[in-house]
């Protein structure tokens, strides 16, 4: 059967501007309007605004701390109407804004009002790209920077932060714009958190990237129970078996008889140079545990049943 296509295509690309005022719920009520007009009569003055307002190609909507301006002909409008936004607000130092940009398809909807309104992929991560700034901040996806790198006008102004997850898991490349005299150079709170995240240990060992960080994890679950297969003690039995070698009984005199099916995992030793890392040793035990206390009919001892063990086992593994 031949693909039946729309007669009246409603989808358009379009370049959204986003805009929020930082601090706005922090506000008095009577604040918080006096914000919101001073905000509007900014905007409207911007030459940007005024040029793709008269020509029709602009749709404003309010978004209860800010708004978003939706233009049509070029991701250069929305871009050029940010920095005129923000070389403004020099006069306005009460005005504390946030602004992100994406080109992306929308479609022309209307609302309970019965007034125009947007929704639409281009909508939603341009409100993404805002929500990963912070005060002064000019954010473009990097959809729409690539498309202004096209101009060397723009280039020295671009400056990549990489990529970084936002809703529903999705990844966004995400660039900062800024002047000498307008944006801010500083990287976002989110994207400095991303990176002090990756350089944590427990996050990131051995120069590995974090996100290797479970991966590690298992392999050394794998490596532990192939060796060590948890350390069986079973009742009656008055020596403890370790990877092929053998530790003698006068230090496990004191051990109670446990069910026929137990197991125990040994403390591991931090053995890196890097002492910050001791955690993550105790960590790599406890996942183990977990996922044995899982399997049915099967006694798993705690960490401080063998902690007594430590010394001994380390001594062994050198």
């Amino acid at each position: 059967m031949a693909a039946k296509f729309k007669s009246d295509p409603h989808l358009a690309i379009a370049h959204v501007l986003f805009i929020d005022v930082v601090g706005y719920s922090k506000l008095l009520v009577n604040e918080q309007r006096e914000v919101v007009q001073e905000l509007n009569q900014v905007v409207r003055k911007t030459p940007q605004f005024r040029k793709s307002d008269g020509a029709g190609k602009l749709i404003r909507i309010p978004v209860g701390d800010g708004m978003a301006l939706v233009f049509f002909l070029t991701p250069e409008e929305p871009v050029q109407c940010a920095m005129e936004i923000a070389r403004a607000l020099k006069n306005h130092p009460r005005l504390r804004l946030r602004m992100g940009v994406h080109s992306g398809p929308v479609d022309q909807v209307r609302d309970v009002n019965d007034r125009i309104n947007v929704a639409g992929a281009g909508m939603n991560i341009a409100q993404r790209v805002m929500d990963c700034g912070d005060a002064g901040h000019i954010l473009l996806s990097k959809r729409v920077a690539d498309d202004l790198a096209q101009d060397a006008l723009w280039c020295p102004h671009l400056h990549e932060l990489g990529e970084i997850e936002v809703k529903h898991g999705a990844k966004l490349g995400v660039v900062n714009l800024y002047t000498e005299e307008i944006g801010n150079p500083e990287v976002p709170q989110k994207f400095r958190e991303l990176r002090r995240d990756a350089e944590t240990p427990g996050f990131r060992l051995g120069g590995k990237p974090g996100k290797l960080r479970w991966a590690l994890i298992a392999v050394a679950a794998i490596i532990v129970i192939a060796l060590v297969v948890g350390v069986l003690f079973r009742s009656r039995r008055g020596a403890l078996s370790f990877a092929g070698g053998h530790l003698s009984a006068p230090s496990l005199a004191s051990v109670p008889a446990v069910p026929e099916k137990s197991i125990a995992v040994l403390p591991f030793e931090n053995l890196s140079e890097e002492k910050a890392n001791a955690f993550f040793a105790d960590g790599v035990q406890d996942e183990i545990l977990t996922d044995l206390a899982k399997i049915a009919d099967l006694k798993v001892i705690s960490r401080t049943s063998v902690t007594q063990y430590k010394s001994s086992i380390a001594r062994n593994l050198r």
